[in-house]
């Protein structure tokens, strides 16, 4: 949620946002009007909420005709600072609906334009040259009996498979060792829920009403996430945090789920683009001052997971107007896919500044002890999708897969052989 003191104070940042992500920046002097009614209205009841406790002194004192008097401009006042009391709280909820479908405001620092207008930062490692025609993830996994996506269309529909044999050790191996750094870097492991109350997909910066990619419960009225980063949000919700403790770092382990609304034809093939898949996300409170640092920390973070996995990749600065609704700015590590010939995503990092705090109303007491709004972030560490590079990057000529070496021990096996 957008500060009102800094709409306030510096409107045209707002404005600036709105126009780079591509919004509306009318909304802005919406919510000033909002705003200056609500004050208005807020301070004439304060005012003659002030005159009618007085007015209770006078009336007790008085008597005959004065007493008349005075208890008739009581009754007045109580009508009038009823009214505005009213009036105060109606414009207290206009301007709360109107906030809560602003975006943050963008990062001055992320590059303008669109999907397609990401600034390269990084490539790191060259694609592989391969002296034989490479194989997709789906026939290599199929080959290595590890995905089947036949029948998880059988038991559930498209988008949906099975990891199974090697797949599933691959999979449960890839995640133990994020898991694995994510603690020894000194994040608290958190095994998260994945079903969350509509406060905690808005608070972290969903619109439930709108948003055609979640899937919602409506018996009882709980959404399905997409990511732990939701819960992981929410945890510390309607708190207000020892400032000496900030930052605190949760890596949450979680099952996430996507209706993919709109992809239709894309991606069909494989586990690229899925309802379910599995993922270790971490998530940062911190102070907002330092939030910058903290945001190309879980990037360093991201960059060593890469490492471990031996795979070309490079880092993009994602363009503004292609940013989620909570990220001021946002990191992408996007993975070479051989049979693809292109970078494909694996993972990001997102700063959202105040946003989601404010949200949540999750604060921390600074230190004149004052409670102000923290920050959060987010970055992911592995997930389902890395099984698609690191098959395609690392498979041999027969069909089979060499590990990366770093993986080798969570797995238990050096080398995927093909199921005779």
């Amino acid at each position: 949620m957008i500060d009102l003191r800094t709409l306030r104070e510096d409107p045209d940042r707002l404005r600036a946002s709105q126009r780079a992500r591509g919004e509306d920046d009318a909304v802005v002097d919406t919510l000033l009007d909002l705003d200056e009614r609500r004050r208005s209205a807020l301070s004439s009841f304060e005012s003659l909420r002030a005159e009618q406790k007085n007015m209770g002194k006078l009336v007790s004192k008085a008597s005959g005709e004065e007493k008349t008097a005075l208890l008739d401009r009581a009754k007045e006042l109580a009508a009038q600072v009823k009214s505005l009391e009213a009036e105060a709280e109606k414009l207290a909820a206009e301007l709360e609906s109107v906030l809560e479908t602003v975006p943050n405001i963008v990062d001055e620092q992320a590059p303008p334009g669109g999907e397609d207008d990401y600034v390269v930062l990084e490539q790191i490692g060259e694609p592989r040259v391969f002296d034989f025609e490479p194989k997709d993830h789906l026939e290599l996994g199929e080959l290595l009996g590890a995905i089947d996506m036949e029948r998880g269309a059988k038991v559930s529909g498209s988008r949906f498979f099975f990891l199974k044999g090697v797949g599933a050790r691959l999979q449960l191996g890839l995640l133990n060792m994020a898991m694995q750094q994510a603690v020894e870097a000194g994040f608290t492991p958190m095994i998260t829920p994945v079903l969350v109350k509509p406060e905690a997909m808005q608070g972290t910066g969903f619109h439930v009403a709108h948003d055609k990619e979640i899937y919602r419960l409506p018996e009882d009225d709980l959404y399905l996430v997409g990511t732990s980063e939701v819960p992981l949000a929410a945890y510390h919700a309607d708190e207000i945090l020892d400032g000496a403790s900030l930052p605190l770092r949760y890596a949450g382990w979680s099952s996430c789920f996507r209706r993919e609304a709109g992809s239709y034809g894309k991606d069909t093939r494989g586990i690229i683009r899925v309802h379910q898949f599995d993922k270790v996300e971490m998530f940062s409170y911190c102070r907002p001052e330092e939030a910058q640092e903290e945001h190309l920390r879980l990037l360093a973070w991201e960059k060593e997971m890469l490492a471990k996995i031996e795979v070309p990749y490079r880092i993009i600065d994602t363009a503004a107007g292609d940013l989620g609704t909570s990220a001021a700015r946002k990191f992408d590590c996007e993975a070479w896919i051989p049979t693809q010939g292109r970078y494909r995503e694996l993972t990001s990092t997102s700063n959202c500044t105040e946003f989601q705090a404010r949200r949540l109303g999750v604060r921390f007491r600074d230190s004149g002890g004052k409670p102000q709004a923290a920050a959060t972030l987010n970055g992911t560490l592995a997930t389902t999708r890395w099984i698609v590079a690191i098959l395609e990057n690392h498979q041999r000529a027969d069909g089979s897969v060499v590990l990366p070496e770093a993986l080798r021990p969570y797995v238990g096996l050096d080398v995927l052989e093909p199921v005779k």
